[in-house]
């Protein structure tokens, strides 16, 4: 993987949020009921994705498999 992912949940909305690269100016466009891929406006390309109602839906879930290698940044809020 080229780009580092940038990971962003929103606790209060259960929102999570994560795309590749930096952050471009770009729109949602609907996958699922909830599930929303990000568009790069100047590529067309899909280049993040965002869940809502995210800790509901991981509910019935226990393990999270991501394939490797994958880097995370974390940022304080």
């Amino acid at each position: 993987m080229k780009d580092n992912i940038y990971i962003y949940y929103d606790e209060e909305g259960d929102f999570l949020e994560f795309n590749t690269g930096e952050y471009k100016n770009g729109y949602f466009r609907d996958v699922k009921e909830g599930i929303s891929e990000w568009i790069d406006e100047e590529t067309g390309k899909v280049t993040g994705f965002a869940i809502m109602s995210f800790r509901k839906r991981m509910a019935k879930f226990h393990n999270i498999k991501l394939k490797l290698p994958v880097k995370l940044e974390m940022i304080p809020a």
